[in-house]
Order: C-alpha cells, then structure tokens, then sequence
C-alpha cells in the first residue's frame, strides 16, 4: 500500500525516500508555489539543505538522471507523487 503523506501545499504520495530524506516540515518550508504546476516533486539533500525539483508526467522518465547528474552521490533523496485532490 503505497504512503500517503498530507502537507500544507498538498497530499503527495512517497515513492522513494532515500536514507529518510523526507521531513514534512523542511519540505513545506521550502515549496513554492511554482511546483504547484509539477506532478512529481524531488527533493534531494545537499550540504544538508534540500533542494526541490518540479517533474512533469512527460518528465518523470529523467528523474533518476537528475539524481544521477545533479545530486552528491548517495545523498539522501525522495521522490514525490501529487495526490489529485
């Protein structure tokens, strides 16, 4: 059963969480309302900030290249899913 996780900017599903990147109050804190536009949502932890990116449906293909490209290797990550309302 997959986890569902209600925020203030939404209900998003967790489809990874790497070494428990994910933190509902960190993440509300640093969403914006330009992801409010994406329907997948990536968080990654680098020098212990997080840093979203907003994915498309077309995208969601290229996020574990971003991943791969953009983040400190094994840095913690998660990968969200927004939940239609």
């Amino acid at each position: 059963m997959p986890e569902i996780v209600e925020t203030k900017v939404g209900t998003f599903e967790i489809i990874k969480d790497y070494r428990e990147a994910f933190n509902t109050k960190t993440f509300s804190e640093r969403y914006v309302d330009h992801f409010d536009q994406y329907n997948y949502i990536v968080g990654d932890i680098s020098a212990d900030m997080l840093r979203l990116k907003g994915f498309s449906e077309k995208q969601k293909d290229q996020i574990f290249d971003y991943l791969m490209e953009s983040s400190t290797p094994n840095a913690p990550y998660f990968i969200l899913k927004r939940v239609s309302e």
